[in-house]
């Protein structure tokens, strides 16, 4: 519920701050005092788009302050998912600021808050109902949301949107992957051949095959050279007498242990020439076996020539060396992997399918729904038509299956409202034959039926905090006058005792059923300025009497003012 608002530099508003009560708020005032200007400024709170021509004339900043107490738990949750601070008893309190450049700034409760954010809100806390609302009912949608709405079917009704929407992304995906199903075996059957070509490489490392296969090309010769080396350590020639180097190192162990006492000299060299000795005969017993063993086995080699072979056709094909390749070899495989994993088109079509049959399923169930309550709620609407000038009032709801191709997300049929205003002549679609008045009496009768809870009737209970977001009616009564305009005024006030509402009104029957009555007044001084007062006793009398009987107020208007507020408060009393 709105409990304040604060207007600062705001357009013909210099400053002023404005209670309100949480019924029936009612803004009277002459033709361009500024009446719409309260609710372009809570417009502005609840996210609406700003302008520079907001912004008082000679001044920096326009600011707006709107302080609601809450107990919805929308709002509740709303903080929480935005992961906001939310504290009862301290409520919402939005500000928003207007540079004279049009840039703009807004505050939750001190917090700089996104005018995303804002809107969010702003959807939880007030329905503006403008002077063109009734150009909704003109559109199919609005006439279905609404049956929903009255009929208690929204939640099946997005159930079904969303099954709908599930429909049509999964037959998006599978039309996308049947055109890009043989784009995906091709790649399938190119990435099985490269993984088919590089397997015997993938089993191997490749490295030691290209070391063994250098060393077994070159057998014969390196086996030659073992030979000669073992010749050279076994049979040294020197001064026409044939020494081997192991009979040399004996000699010298022989002479260095001899010293070795006398010197740590020799005892050191005698310790390295035995080392050297034993390595010298490891050696030689290495290059022995080396020398004698058999030539290649020829399937061996083979083998060896076949791998090196490949490794050097797919370097050359891939453009990259083998190492690199194998490297490869790993994403190639799990991309093929990814592709196998992937559902066929056949796959996705039964998804499809099935997801099709969820929505016909609860697309006729929430028709069957529909067409149970139709009439109730048709007969529902004449009633509230019926005082509104409107004794003849026909309304009810025509259900025309559409072909399957135009299935939406609204259903398998189209849903027209019927009327007609006058006795013998047929129900037509509403934008046929409705005229701007009857549209806007439609408008505010369906707006009042979804709005009031019809098993907690009191017209006069004024709650001290309302749950339900406050609803703004902009001009609603266009177009009407006398009793019809006593019966507006009497639902206005009816809906008041449920929900908090604010209304502008050019009518004296509307405006005497308020909880509430704010005037607003355009005074002319060293600048233009638009001024509330909130009316009471003589003073909303005076006003009534000027709404009904013009510029001059005599005591005549007076008195017809007087019983219009009596009429309330004797209705009232009768509640």
């Amino acid at each position: 519920m709105l409990t304040s608002l604060t207007l600062q530099n705001f357009a013909l508003i210099e400053h002023h701050e404005l209670n309100f009560c949480s019924g029936f708020n009612v803004i009277t005032g002459e033709t361009g005092a500024g009446k719409s200007l309260l609710l372009d400024a809570l417009a502005l709170c609840v996210g609406g788009r700003t302008d520079s021509s907001m912004v008082r004339h000679g001044q920096a900043n326009a600011e707006i302050y709107a302080q609601f107490e809450v107990s919805s738990p929308a709002i509740q949750t709303w903080f929480q998912e935005n992961e906001r601070e939310f504290v009862a008893d301290d409520g919402v309190l939005i500000r928003r600021q207007i540079s004279a450049q049009g840039r703009s700034k807004a505050w939750l409760n001190g917090v700089p808050i996104s005018l995303s954010e804002l809107k969010e809100l702003g959807r939880c806390l007030v329905h503006i109902h403008s002077q063109h609302a009734q150009q909704a009912l003109l559109k199919p949608q609005f006439v279905v949301e609404w049956l929903d709405k009255m009929a208690g079917l929204t939640h099946q009704a997005e159930k079904m949107a969303e099954q709908y929407r599930q429909y049509q992304s999964l037959q998006r995906e599978a039309t996308q992957r049947k055109q890009a199903e043989s784009q995906r075996q091709d790649r399938i059957r190119l990435l099985e051949n490269q993984l088919a070509e590089i397997a015997p490489l993938l089993e191997t490392d490749y490295a030691q095959i290209e070391a063994e296969h250098e060393e077994m090309a070159n057998l014969e010769s390196l086996m030659q050279e073992a030979s000669q080396a073992l010749y050279l350590l076994e049979n040294e020639a020197g001064d026409g007498d044939a020494f081997d180097v192991m009979g040399l190192l004996g000699r010298a162990i022989k002479i260095c242990d001899s010293q070795s006492s006398v010197s740590q000299t020799f005892a050191q060299a005698s310790e390295q020439l035995y080392l050297a000795q034993q390595q010298i005969s490891e050696a030689t017993v290495a290059l022995a076996d080396y020398a004698e063993q058999q030539l290649p086995n020829p399937e061996r080699l083979d083998m060896l020539n076949g791998l090196i072979s490949l490794g050097h056709r797919l370097s050359r094909q891939h453009g990259l060396p083998v190492s690199v390749l194998v490297e490869e070899a790993e994403q190639w495989q799990e991309e093929l992997d990814s592709l196998h994993s992937q559902p066929s088109s056949d796959v996705l079509a039964e998804q499809v399918q099935s997801a099709w049959q969820e929505y016909l399923s609860t697309a006729e169930a929430l028709n069957t729904a529909r067409m149970a309550v139709a009439s109730k709620i048709s007969q529902q609407l004449v009633a509230g038509l019926q005082p509104l000038a409107l004794p003849n009032a026909q309304c009810e709801f025509e259900f025309h299956k559409k072909e399957q191709a135009q299935f939406n997300a609204q259903g398998m049929y189209d849903i027209e409202l019927m009327f007609s205003a006058n006795v013998g002549m047929p129900a037509q679609p509403l934008y046929k034959v409705a005229s701007g008045g009857e549209l806007s009496r439609m408008a505010l009768v369906m707006q009042v039926l979804v709005a009031t809870d019809a098993s907690n009737a009191s017209s006069e209970h004024v709650p001290t905090v309302v749950s339900e977001p406050m609803l703004v009616f902009d001009e609603v009564d266009v177009g009407i006058s006398g009793g019809t305009a006593q019966v507006v005024g009497e639902l206005l006030r009816q809906l008041g005792g449920q929900r908090q509402l604010l209304a502008i009104t050019h009518q004296a029957q509307v405006a005497s059923q308020a909880h509430q009555h704010i005037l607003v007044q355009k005074h002319h001084d060293t600048q233009t300025s638009s001024q509330l007062t909130i009316l009471t006793g003589d003073a909303q009398v005076d006003e009534l009497a000027r709404m009904s009987g013009g510029v001059h107020i005599t005591e005549v208007t007076r008195e017809h003012a007087r019983s219009l507020l009596a009429d309330v408060y004797q209705h009232s009393s009768h509640h």
